[in-house]
């Protein structure tokens, strides 16, 4: 009996600890060789049935998303609307425990309540200037419009403390934990889905090219980070996300750098895609496009043989801005996915839902445009967009600052003061 108990070093001595001991060992090499890429979809027996699946829902959801923003702008923030939505509704689903709500009638609804107040605020203060110009017609529906962007941020914060109010008037003895646990993670959801959400229809409004490029650069580095790492991929890349690559994300960078230079050209040759919109109405745009979507020729080298058929090519400003993008979506977006791998890990879950077969949920398909989103707005006010004062900066603070009367007199003024300076 001592000499069993102190064999620590070598094999089990008794028939059940062997048992244990081959058990153990058995569990160990199989979690050893998934480490080792067992998950890779180079090693995956069922991947094509899966990329089948995979591959139809995409070319619908391409097919979908390039029928919305030929339709244009409004489509666009509709479209934007109804993915926060999908993406709130899997966002509130993944810690909800039925057994507690039951015992909190209309809990679920207060969730909401705070969903589109927020949404109130954010698309208020982003549309607001839009709103104001497409009202063409009445005095009483211009004051209408001026006093709801006047109060806007006070018709809000109202809403939200009667949210407030209802929460605490809620509280329920033996489900506080759940109900601050609630109340804490929904405002985690609003901070996540409307900080994406706010730059993405900034960015709509911009001109459809800064919204468009920079959403396709993610879907295609996405689609060729799954094609090269399901025929190349051996070398896992994260333990995060196992089935991700190096050799995927090396070939799926390469492509995007390349696809973005390239569809700048393509897209910055349309108007209707390039010209930021200033009201909210839906017809297509005519604009002078700006130095940046204006050719520039370069002849090429003498070094260039005589059969190729060009002897000069053009090439877009903004086909360099592109490159930056393109940089940023092949290199530190997948970041985004990443976080989202970690943290559907941290809950012990496989997708944030099942809306979209073969990608999971809107939210799985959304995490890396959520970092690019709010990349292509920081990058256009910083590099692109002229920090001067201008005729619409001005006009935009007279109109939300004057009423309607005082706007007038700073009209006879200025005609006055014009006039004066011409005789």
């Amino acid at each position: 009996m001592h000499k069993d108990s102190n064999n620590t070093g070598g094999a089990p001595s008794t028939p059940i600890a062997r048992l244990r001991h081959r058990k153990r060992s058995s569990e160990a090499l199989g979690e050893a060789s998934k480490e080792n890429g067992g998950r890779l979809l180079v090693n995956d027996h069922s991947k094509y049935k899966s990329m089948w699946i995979r591959a139809q829902s995409t070319i619908w959801m391409i097919g979908s998303f390039a029928l919305v923003v030929y339709m244009g702008h409004l489509y666009i923030t509709a479209m934007v609307v109804v993915i926060q939505i999908y993406m709130a509704k899997e966002l509130f689903n993944l810690l909800r425990k039925a057994n507690e709500e039951r015992q909190l009638p209309g809990f679920r609804l207060l969730n909401w309540h705070f969903f589109f107040t927020a949404m109130l605020f954010v698309y208020g203060r982003i549309l607001n200037q839009r709103l104001y110009n497409t009202v063409t017609s009445g005095k009483s529906l211009y004051q209408l419009v001026i006093s709801l962007i006047k109060y806007h941020m006070a018709i809000c914060y109202s809403l939200y403390i009667a949210g407030f109010m209802w929460f605490i008037l809620t509280l329920k003895k033996k489900t506080y934990k759940y109900q601050f646990g609630q109340y804490a993670w929904t405002h985690m959801i609003l901070i996540v889905v409307f900080t994406q959400s706010s730059f993405t229809v900034a960015n709509i409004f911009e001109g459809i090219f800064w919204f468009l490029l920079p959403a396709t650069l993610i879907v295609i580095n996405d689609i060729f980070a799954y094609i090269c790492g399901f025929f190349f991929g051996k070398t896992p890349l994260i333990k995060l996300s196992p089935k991700k690559t190096w050799e995927g994300f090396i070939g799926a960078s390469i492509t995007t750098m390349i696809s973005a230079f390239v569809l700048a050209n393509i897209m910055g040759r349309f108007l209707w895609l390039t010209c930021p919109r200033k009201d909210l109405s839906t017809g297509w745009l005519q604009c002078d496009p700006g130095p940046l979507f204006k050719p520039e020729y370069f002849t090429l080298p003498g070094w260039i043989p005589q059969w190729f058929p060009w002897k000069e090519i053009s090439i877009l400003p903004v086909q360099w801005h592109a490159l930056c993008l393109g940089l940023f979506a092949s290199i530190i977006a997948p970041f985004g996915g990443f976080f989202a791998s970690g943290f559907k890990r941290a809950f012990k879950v496989k997708d944030f839902g099942d809306s979209i077969p073969g990608h999971g949920g809107i939210t799985d398909r959304m995490d890396c445009q959520m970092v690019m989103a709010v990349f292509a707005y920081i990058y256009h006010q910083s590099f692109v967009v002229h920090q001067s004062v201008s005729v619409d900066m001005l006009m935009e603070q007279i109109l939300r600052s004057l009423p309607y009367e005082e706007q007038y007199t700073l009209y006879m003024r200025l005609g006055e003061m014009i006039q004066g300076r011409l005789t």
